[in-house]
């Protein structure tokens, strides 16, 4: 990760995160870890937790044994989650690494006044901090994942890759001449059903917003709602961020064997509740599947409960190294420019500034060798 690698030693002589201490939600992971390492070398102290069920208990004992404050474990319940959050919030942090808008929803629950501000990673917590908590976060938050070069770089390439990688890994089923159905096509959407058709896969798309849907049309994929292709497909893979998208009403529809996943941040895009109540007999057949079967027969197979499939299964991965050394340099900075400028910038919600998305992207086309 040669960007982290750069901002590191940057770092280590500026120390923009001298006296600050940073909480953290966001997957544990060993890319993450690496992140930690170049805040920590600017002078940050760390108290941090992972997402439901995406951490990885090595990465903890180590990022521990770095001397960080770090809660919880790949085994935790959703309840566990929650304490854990409240744990880093306990800490008093100054600023936030958010994922989910999890730390900002506690932050103003609790009306805490230490925070001067903080980053978000992702398009759920942006929703979030854009819906239920505008007006409610007096401090500013950059949302990464508002950077066209984070939904390129990341959300569209790498997503896409590593949904796909996933599935192959977690099934060990094959991908051409096999029907996919992408529900939503945002940049995520875009990237997952891009590399499905790439590996010859048949692939239709659902999407609500008009324009949206004209464009995926024009793109040569089939469009249709949920229940119209609900017949259709035989892989459903949710990619919106929004809760309840495949709900009790879709689930008698679908074909015998069908396949559900999810690669949005919160594990609701599918109602897994609704749809174990549903069922006649469930059948755990590793960590990451389930076969779910019903009355009439037909049986479905659900990954990792509906949580993000890219890092989930044995081995998990997610999203490539590079991509992560995008978003994740995308992360520092930002940190740095509320470290140092909080009080000039607006309150809630707002874009990663246009100078540092450019300057990351010419340095990693550097990196790239793209010239040559």
């Amino acid at each position: 990760m040669p960007l982290l690698a750069e901002a590191r030693r940057q770092f280590e002589t500026s120390k923009p995160f001298l006296g600050h201490k940073i909480g953290m939600s966001l997957h544990l992971e060993p890319k993450t870890a690496v992140l930690l390492e170049t805040l920590t070398a600017g002078g940050a102290e760390i108290v941090a937790t992972g997402n439901h069920g995406s951490t990885q208990d090595d990465v903890v004992a180590y990022l521990r044994s770095c001397g960080m404050t770090i809660f919880g474990g790949r085994a935790d319940s959703l309840d566990d989650h929650k304490r854990n959050l409240a744990s880093v919030l306990a800490h008093e942090p100054d600023v936030l690494l958010d994922n989910g808008a999890d730390l900002a929803f506690g932050v103003s629950e609790s009306r805490a006044t230490q925070v001067i501000g903080g980053t978000e990673e992702t398009t759920s917590g942006a929703l979030r901090l854009r819906g239920e908590l505008m007006g409610k976060v007096p401090f500013p938050i950059i949302v990464i994942n508002d950077s066209i070069l984070k939904s390129i770089g990341e959300n569209r390439h790498a997503v896409g890759q590593s949904v796909v990688e996933s599935f192959m890994r977690i099934t060990n089923l094959m991908i051409p001449g096999r029907r996919f159905v992408v529900v939503g096509y945002g940049w995520c959407g875009r990237g997952v059903a891009q590399y499905l058709r790439a590996l010859g896969g048949k692939v239709a798309v659902v999407e609500t917003d008009e324009l949206v849907a004209f464009e995926a049309a024009l793109d040569g994929y089939r469009v249709d709602t949920i229940e119209g292709l609900a017949g259709w497909g035989e892989v459903f893979i949710t990619a919106t961020g929004h809760p309840g998208i495949m709900g009790s009403e879709t689930f008698p529809l679908l074909n015998d064997g069908a396949v559900l996943a999810n690669c949005g941040h919160f594990p609701w895009e599918i109602d897994v509740e609704a749809l174990r109540s549903m069922a006649s007999k469930i059948e755990t057949i590793d960590n990451a599947i389930e076969r779910v079967e019903f009355a009439d027969g037909r049986h479905i197979i659900l990954i990792a409960e509906g949580r993000m499939m890219n890092l989930a299964g044995r081995e998990p991965k997610g999203n490539s190294l590079e991509s992560m050394d995008i978003g994740f340099l995308l992360q520092a900075l930002s940190l740095e420019q509320i470290a140092l400028n909080a009080a000039a910038l607006l309150d809630g919600a707002q874009p990663v500034p246009d100078e540092i998305n450019r300057k990351i992207a010419r340095r990693m086309l550097e990196t790239m060798g793209a010239s040559k």
